[in-house]
């Protein structure tokens, strides 16, 4: 199993960008994902979750109305659109897989892609 996530970069408060997280070696479609954030001087906080269908999914009060999740299961990638970004958006955020259809038990992580909200 490998996750790959890609995307991040330092952009200016109000800025978009898009994060996406290529997986590989087990069948993509079959389970649920999520993206897991790790701010400086903070403990990981979950941002959001898409079923593995694609049809539901669910964001962190803090995110909602400005990132959206995504997958394509097609090309085995999930998705993170994030709009209006804020410093406090800041953090090196993590794709994951959830074992446990949206309990938050994760058992693989991809690397982190660094996202820097800053003039």
């Amino acid at each position: 199993v490998q996750l790959v996530a890609s995307g991040g970069r330092v952009v200016q408060p109000g800025g978009s960008l898009r994060l996406s997280c290529a997986a590989s070696g087990f069948t993509f479609g079959s389970y649920y994902m999520s993206w897991v954030r790790h701010a400086p001087g903070k403990g990981l906080e979950w941002v959001s979750d898409i079923n593995s269908g694609g049809g539901n999914t669910y964001y962190v009060d803090s995110v909602k109305g400005r990132f959206t999740i995504s997958r394509d299961n097609a090309k085995n990638t999930l998705y993170l659109q994030m709009n209006s970004l804020k410093p406090e958006d800041t953090a090196l955020y993590y794709c994951a897989r959830d074992q446990s259809w949206g309990r938050g038990e994760y058992d693989y992580w991809g690397q982190g892609t660094q996202v820097t909200v800053s003039s």
